[in-house]
């Protein structure tokens, strides 16, 4: 089967920031901050995209490029014989699925939302009856599911990255209208002061390993997501700044999330600490009481939806390619397939808060608390972990020598010998520790 090619070098960006960009931003970054200290969990996880995003983030660019494969390929034509890194090709996979559990849903509430402004029928609008409500959770899944995989079916260049060039450009105009209007709300200095001064006394482990973890999360690090897109370019541009671009572009739609729901949710006096339900109950509740609102949460969550289908796409695209190296289908017949598996285990998510009761955690967790703790809590993390050592152990993996070469092939900035200590050592030194904090303090019950 011929390797497909992206089309262009934006292209690559705009995909690969795309799926870093979605839920993880817009969505779980405003609630996470809220709910971990403000300024002070922004700051930290900044800090973690930089010295741990970035290393992992051009780690897996690499593996994927040098072995011009999916996940579950790229590890068998760059390990040693008798080696048992593909392992984690399969892990991958798996992770991917699970991610599309409740993202696809997730993004199914956001597309009920967009078109419940768009017809005007805001005002009995509500986060809690709309999670509950089983028509209206299968349904919206069922058409995230079939656009993905519709546009998926066709080539990469005519399919995926060319819509996803155009909603990433949508999105990012969109944003920046939004944090204007955005501003200008009364009271909105508070909200600012709340999001982006940091009161240290706040950060303490259980802050670190969430930033850590949303780090990951946001950038989809560890199971292959980014891996994939690596395989589709060439070797003009060395991958550290192609990484770099990527998150800067990542980073910029997270910050301007929260640059657009802190200052709106303080100038009506609403909770920051809501949880997954700030963004819908409190955006919401905000337009409702705006001059014009309905147009503005129209356009809102029509960026949202942009967000979220930029990453469920992307996604999907990686488990399309897993799913087709594997059975040697063309794209049309591993679309069908994955988008019916997809379904059925999203079905989990969609029902989980009406006829799938499961409550796994603490008091009201349910299917989508599950299915983030198998991913962020752990796929996201061990994944990273494991293709770091791979990149970096000269004697039982690929080496730091082979990683560098591919790394630093094209014009761009380079992986330098100094920053070794930091691949080999800081960053799993950290990881680790950090996931055996997170696991120790987990909200179990």
């Amino acid at each position: 089967m011929e390797r497909e090619r992206l089309g262009s070098r934006i292209g690559f960006i705009f995909l690969s920031a795309g799926c870093a960009i979605g839920c993880g931003n817009v969505w779980k970054f405003p609630w996470m901050t809220g709910q971990n200290g403000g300024g002070a969990f922004v700051l930290v996880y900044i800090l973690c995209l930089l010295f741990l995003g970035l290393p992992a983030m051009v780690v897996e660019f690499s593996i994927g490029r040098a072995s011009q494969a999916s996940p579950v390929k790229m590890y068998q034509k760059l390990e040693k014989p008798g080696q048992k890194w593909h392992l984690h090709g399969i892990l991958a996979m798996l992770g991917n699925f699970c991610l599309m559990a409740f993202y696809t849903v997730v993004t199914g509430w956001i597309v009920y939302y967009f078109v419940s402004f768009l017809l005007g029928k805001t005002k009995d609008i509500g986060f809690v009856g709309m999670i509950t409500n089983p028509g209206i959770n299968v349904g919206y899944l069922a058409a995230v599911v079939v656009i993905a995989f519709i546009l998926l079916s066709f080539n990469i260049q005519s399919g995926l990255e060319r819509v996803t060039k155009y909603m990433m450009t949508a999105l990012l105009c969109l944003m920046l209208v939004l944090a204007v209007r955005s501003f200008t709300l009364p009271g909105a200095a508070e909200g600012l002061r709340f999001y982006l001064l940091p009161d240290f006394t706040k950060i303490n482990f259980n802050v670190v390993v969430a930033a850590m973890n949303q780090a990951f999360f946001t950038l989809s690090i560890g199971i292959g997501s980014m891996a994939i897109f690596g395989s589709y370019i060439g070797r003009e541009r060395s991958l550290m700044g192609e990484s770099v671009n990527v998150i800067v572009l990542d980073t910029f739609v997270a910050i301007m999330s929260g640059l657009i729901i802190f200052p709106a949710c303080t100038s009506l006096g609403l909770e920051v600490n809501a949880g997954p339900a700030l963004l819908f109950e409190t955006m919401a509740a905000v337009f409702n009481t705006m001059k014009g609102g309905r147009i503005w949460g129209t356009i809102f969550f029509l960026f949202m939806t942009f967000a979220a289908f930029s990453t469920v796409l992307a996604v999907c695209e990686n488990i399309l390619a897993c799913v087709r190296e594997l059975s040697g289908w063309d794209r049309k017949k591993g679309s069908v397939i994955c988008a019916i598996i997809v379904f059925v285990s999203a079905i989990t998510t969609a029902l989980g808060y009406s006829v799938f009761h499961f409550q796994p955690f603490a008091e009201g967790s349910a299917w989508l608390d599950f299915w983030d703790f198998i991913v962020s809590n752990n796929l996201l993390p061990i994944g990273a972990l494991i293709m770091t050592l791979f990149c970096t152990s000269d004697r039982f993996g690929w080496g730091w020598e082979n990683f560098k070469a591919e790394a630093n092939a094209g014009e761009g900035m380079k992986v330098q010998d100094w920053m070794k200590p930091i691949f080999k050592y800081f960053v799993p030194i950290v990881v680790i520790a950090l996931y055996i904090i997170g696991l120790v303090n987990f909200s179990w019950k």
